[in-house]
């Protein structure tokens, strides 16, 4: 328990405003890196599910042919701005590349802030419900800060003024456009493999069931994913729930930042060059 409050002490004595960048870094790399980590792939998870955005994916190939590729790209673009901010250069450059893999496709304005509400609001969400301490108000106002200059800089317009009209957004159209569709169930069975990966070997033969408790009923609906039985969802709502109180009580403070020696990917095992990350269409160029 010695110091175990100690990064959220620091965070408090923050200005969100100004230091958002180290609060956001501190969540991801100190007191919530596994949270953290699975949230964002729900996140992401959700943001495919869109049948506007969904169709792009099936049509690209990148999430149904290349899955582990997709994946890893898509994260190893996030940490890059995440873990240097926005102004320096290997951030910069990673913008860059985000701005260009989107640049050929119609998506609408209202998608991109949808997308950007999901990484807002879900690891918000679930590190609230399973996290072993909930977020205090600076890190909401940092997580809704950061994402807010994220979608700035990929001239994103309209984005909520504060996490809690986001948050109120980002349900109403959530429940508005996330509807049953082809293409996200297709998504959905091709990125599956994934998150199995975060199953223990010994609860494997649940693995399919434990995936689908992971979602909640809307994504499930979208995707088309049967709904696990009770006695499924309720076991992983408890340990998940027992997982954190532990945490809480006999848990000690991360010393190792997440990514310390590097973003590690099984799709890039000797290292990547940002600007090679994602698809390369006709008429893109690095």
């Amino acid at each position: 328990m010695r110091g175990r409050y100690d990064n959220l002490t620091r965070t408090r004595a923050l200005d969100p405003e100004r230091d958002y960048l180290a609060i956001y870094q501190t969540m991801l790399r100190y007191e919530f890196p596994w949270d953290m980590k699975l949230a964002l792939n729900l996140a992401f998870n959700r943001s495919f599910s869109i049948p506007a955005i969904a169709t792009v994916h099936t049509a690209t190939g990148e999430l149904t042919e290349r899955t582990q590729k997709r994946i890893d790209d898509t994260g190893l673009l996030m940490y890059e701005m995440v873990l240097n901010g926005f102004d320096q250069p290997r951030a910069r450059e990673a913008l860059r590349r985000v701005n260009q893999i989107h640049r050929p496709y119609d998506i609408s304005n209202d998608d991109f802030r949808y997308v950007l509400g999901c990484l807002v609001v879900i690891p918000t969400r679930w590190l609230q419900e399973y996290g072993w301490r909930p977020p205090c108000c600076h890190e909401r106002h940092a997580t809704y800060l950061f994402y807010r200059e994220l979608g700035r800089r990929m001239g994103i317009t309209d984005i909520p003024g504060s996490y809690d009209e986001f948050e109120t957004w980002f349900d109403a159209y959530d429940a508005g456009h996330l509807q049953p569709n082809d293409d996200a169930a297709a998504i959905e069975r091709a990125t599956r493999m994934l998150m199995l990966t975060r199953i223990p070997r010994m609860l494997a033969p649940l693995g399919n069931a434990l995936v689908g408790a992971l979602y909640d009923a809307p994504l499930r609906r979208a995707t088309r994913v049967d709904t696990p039985a009770w006695p499924v969802r309720a076991g992983l709502h408890l340990a998940l729930r027992t997982r954190s109180r532990l945490q809480r009580w006999f848990g000690a403070p991360r010393t190792t930042a997440l990514f310390a020696d590097g973003i590690k990917t099984k799709s890039y095992p000797d290292g990547y060059e940002i600007s090679q990350l994602g698809p390369h269409q006709d008429g893109v160029r690095e």
